[in-house]
């Protein structure tokens, strides 16, 4: 009589499946981080537009340009869900005050 054979993976074939799926991740893995750099700096780009609108709103709103950018970025009329921050640093953003718009050094992303 002859026994049934059982059928089951070899370990050179988990190898080579073991391989696969690290290479494979060796590949997804920079290009995952690449993504969420790449996210936050454009969500760092969409802040300073959205800060230099509401700049012009209040300039319009109340015939001068704000002295310091706390003057609307902690206006909850401008602002309901508080002041933005950087994403990409966590810093604030500042004003220059030559132009009345947010100096972008140090948020070039």
């Amino acid at each position: 009589m002859m026994k049934a054979k059982k059928k089951a993976f070899t370990l050179v074939e988990l190898l080579i499946v073991v391989l696969i799926l690290a290479a494979l991740a060796a590949i997804a893995v920079p290009r995952i981080g690449a993504s969420a750099a790449n996210a936050k700096a454009k969500a760092c780009a969409t802040n300073i537009d959205i800060i230099n609108s509401q700049i012009e709103l209040y300039t319009a709103n109340t015939g001068s340009p704000p002295s310091a950018l706390t003057d609307v970025t902690q206006d909850t009329n401008y602002f309901p869900d508080g002041e933005p921050i950087c994403p990409v640093t966590e810093g604030t953003y500042s004003l220059d005050a030559s132009i009345d718009r947010v100096d972008t050094t140090g948020h070039n992303h």
